[in-house]
């Protein structure tokens, strides 16, 4: 994988801290923290006010000027960021986003079971995947999502972003989490601040499910949990418990599946953090 270093990006020798507009005494200018590679969350400011879009979506702004955007895991084609200040200087830039080589697993001879859920639970599995979505949809105009992350717990890294296994012959949707593997009952705590957006104790393949809402779009969900201790609406500060680590719904040991979300869009929650201790 091409790896950008975690401070400013740099695009084309110059440091995207630096996108000004010639002439007059407004700049359209951000600082960007992130990686440049597929399945990465970009967070960045600019002037209060100011309007800015990714590939011509107009993204919201905190009062502080704080804006977010991510990068699908397969995406190969650049992206294009324009900013206009409030009294109408413009930047545009075009972002060159690095392709990244997945982990792939074939697996063969396993009972079809194994392989599609049975008929019996996709009505539930259709439920599941609309609290989720509508979790994820959320745009409040908080602005937690603008710190630092913390890790939610600590552990082995036994599973990672972007890996996919082929069953059967059948490719299956790639892992979109980070999974951390911890002893059953670990308290599991928040990364940022946050307001819970969904709280489920019996996801049929997540099991205990948690997502939490970081402002403008960024979430960050918490799977497998043997108890979940947050309620919808909660509001909880970094470092707040969020559950228990657990083995709960299509899991096969005790482990966190920790996941980020920029609306719709899946992203490497690793990519956000420092490496484990």
């Amino acid at each position: 994988m091409q790896r950008i270093g975690r401070r400013d990006v740099l695009l084309g020798g110059m440091s995207l801290a630096v996108l000004v507009a010639s002439g007059g005494s407004a700049r359209a200018e951000a600082d960007l923290r992130g990686d440049l590679v597929q399945g990465s969350l970009i967070r960045g400011r600019t002037a209060p006010g100011s309007k800015v879009t990714i590939d011509g979506k107009l993204l919201s702004l905190s009062s502080k000027g704080d804006f977010a955007f991510g990068f699908a895991y397969d995406r190969t084609k650049p992206a294009k960021l324009r900013i206009k200040t409030p009294d109408g200087q413009t930047e545009s830039k075009t972002l060159e986003i690095a392709k990244r080589e997945y982990k792939i697993q074939r697996l063969n001879g396993l009972p079809s079971g194994m392989v599609e859920p049975p008929a019996s639970v996709l009505r539930r599995i259709a439920h599941d995947n609309h609290l989720i979505g509508a979790a994820r949809a959320r745009d409040t105009d908080e602005d937690w999502f603008a710190d630092d992350f913390a890790w939610p717990v600590k552990g082995p890294i036994t599973g990672v972003y972007g890996s996919q296994r082929i069953l059967n012959g059948v490719p299956k949707r790639p892992h979109f989490g980070v999974d951390i593997a911890a002893g059953e009952g670990k308290p599991i705590h928040a990364p940022l601040g946050s307001i819970v957006s969904m709280s489920e104790k019996d996801m049929y393949y997540s099991g205990g499910t948690v997502i939490l809402d970081h402002g403008h779009g960024v979430s960050t969900c918490y799977l497998h949990m043997s108890r979940v201790d947050v309620k919808v609406g909660d509001r909880l500060a970094k470092g707040d418990p969020v559950g228990l680590i657990g083995h709960t719904g299509r899991a096969t040991g005790p482990h966190l599946c920790w996941r980020l979300n920029w609306f719709q869009e899946r992203l490497d929650a690793a990519l956000v953090v420092p490496p484990m201790a």
